[in-house]
C-alpha cells in the first residue's frame, strides 16, 4: 500500500498512528496537545491540528463532539491494521505454552484455546472444531444393475465412497447411461457441496430431461456423502467482556453480542466464510460493517484458520470493540496458529 495513493505523509502517517493507539488506550478523543507530546515529531500543536483536519478531511479520523478531539473512523483502523499486518512478519513464541500435544481430547483443547484466549486479551472468543475442508466430488458412476434398478457410485477427494440404489420406471439403455455419467460429471466434479446451487441443479436437471428423477437421487446420495456428520463446533469463551468497553456494555447491545455467542449460529456462518476462502488462510480483520455478522457491526472481529492436518481446518476468532489492541491480538492469534498447525501430521512422525 502506497502512503502518497492515500494522501498521507509520513508526518501525517505518525500523528494518525498516534491519535489510534492514545484512543485504544484510553477510549477518549484524542486532541492536538496530547498528539504534541505522544510523538516524536517536535511539532506546534497548531501544526499538528492543520494535520489533523486533513486527517479528517481525507476520512481516517472523526470528531464526534464540536469542541472535543478525534477519534479514528472505521478508514483509520484499516489503515492501521493494514500496516500492522505488514510489520508483523515476525513468528511471536512468547505466549504460555499450551499442553496441547499431552491432551487426549481434541474439545478439550480447543476449550482450553478459548478460555486461556480470552483471558489473555480481555476480548471474546470463539474457536471452531476442525472440519475435512476438501471434501469435493472426484467421480459419479451409474450403473445398470436391471431394468429397474441404478447404481450410483459416488467418490470425492477425501476417497469417501458412497454406494446407492437408484430405482428407474424403465430401462436405460447404454447410450443414455453414457450420456448421464458425462452430464453428472461434467457438471459436478471438482465442486463441494456447498459449491451445487439451484441454478447447477436446475440446469442438470433440464438437460436431463425426461430421467431427472435419476439426477434428483444423486444429489441427494452426494449431500448424505458430503455431509459432514454433525454441524461446526463452536468454543467460546468471555462473552461477558463486552461489558468491560463502555462503547458496548449498552444492556440491548450487549445481550444481542452475548446472545450470538451462546447460539452460535450465526459464529457458525463466519466460521464457513473463514474455511471456505482457501485463497486466504492468514489473519482476517472486519472493522464495523465490514462484519458478516449483523450483531457485531460496532465491534472489530478478528481470525485466523488453522490447519491439523491437510485439508483439516478450524477457525480461531477473537471479537471487541473497534478500539482493541490489535498488536496482542494478531500475536496471541499468530502463536496459537503456530501452535495447531500440523499438530495431526506431527503426532504421525
Amino acid at each position: 500500500m502506497e502512503l502518497a495513493e492515500l494522501g498521507l505523509d509520513e508526518r501525517k502517517t505518525k500523528i494518525l498512528k498516534a491519535i489510534i493507539r492514545n484512543y485504544l488506550e484510553t477510549g477518549e478523543p484524542v486532541g492536538s496537545r496530547t498528539i504534541s507530546k505522544y510523538t516524536d515529531l517536535n511539532l506546534s500543536s497548531a501544526t499538528i491540528r492543520n494535520e489533523m483536519a486533513d486527517l479528517e478531511e481525507l476520512g481516517y479520523i472523526l470528531q464526534p463532539h464540536t469542541s472535543a478531539g478525534r477519534i479514528p473512523s472505521d478508514k483509520g483502523y484499516r489503515f492501521y491494521v493494514d500496516n500492522l499486518m505488514e510489520e508483523k512478519t515476525r513468528e511471536v513464541d512468547d505466549m504460555k505454552q499450551f499442553v496441547i500435544e499431552h491432551t487426549e481430547k481434541m474439545e478439550q483443547v480447543l476449550e482450553q484455546v478459548a478460555r486461556l484466549l480470552a483471558n489473555s486479551t480481555n476480548y471474546a472468543t470463539m474457536v471452531s472444531a476442525p472440519t475435512y475442508q476438501k471434501n469435493k466430488v472426484k467421480f459419479i458412476q451409474l450403473s445398470k444393475i436391471d431394468d429397474e434398478q441404478l447404481l450410483a457410485v459416488i467418490v470425492t477427494e477425501g476417497n469417501l465412497v458412497k454406494n446407492k440404489m437408484i430405482p428407474v420406471s424403465e430401462g436405460i439403455d447404454n447410450e443414455t447411461m453414457l450420456k448421464l455419467n458425462l452430464l453428472l460429471n461434467s457438471n459436478l466434479n471438482g465442486l463441494a457441496l456447498q459449491e451445487i446451487n439451484l441454478g447447477t441443479i436446475a440446469k442438470l436437471k433440464e438437460q436431463a430431461g425426461i430421467h431427472s428423477d435419476i439426477v434428483s437421487n444423486v444429489l441427494d446420495t452426494l449431500a448424505e456423502a458430503m455431509e459432514q456428520e454433525e454441524s461446526i463446533r463452536i468454543y467460546t469463551s468471555g462473552a461477558t467482556n463486552f461489558f468491560k468497553y463502555p462503547e458496548l456494555s449498552d444492556s440491548a447491545k450487549a445481550s444481542e453480542l452475548i446472545s450470538t455467542f451462546e447460539e452460535k449460529q450465526q459464529l457458525a456462518s463466519l466460521v464457513t466464510e473463514s474455511l471456505l476462502d482457501e485463497e486466504n488462510t492468514g489473519i482476517q480483520v472486519y472493522i464495523g460493517d465490514e462484519s458478516p455478522i449483523q450483531t457485531m457491526k460496532d465491534c472489530s472481529v478478528v481470525t485466523a484458520t488453522y490447519e491439523l492436518g491437510e485439508g483439516i481446518r478450524g477457525t480461531i476468532g477473537i471479537v471487541g470493540p473497534k478500539r482493541m489492541d490489535y498488536e496482542k491480538v494478531m500475536d496471541n492469534l499468530k502463536t496459537l496458529k503456530h501452535s495447531l498447525n500440523g499438530i495431526l501430521d506431527r503426532a504421525k512422525d
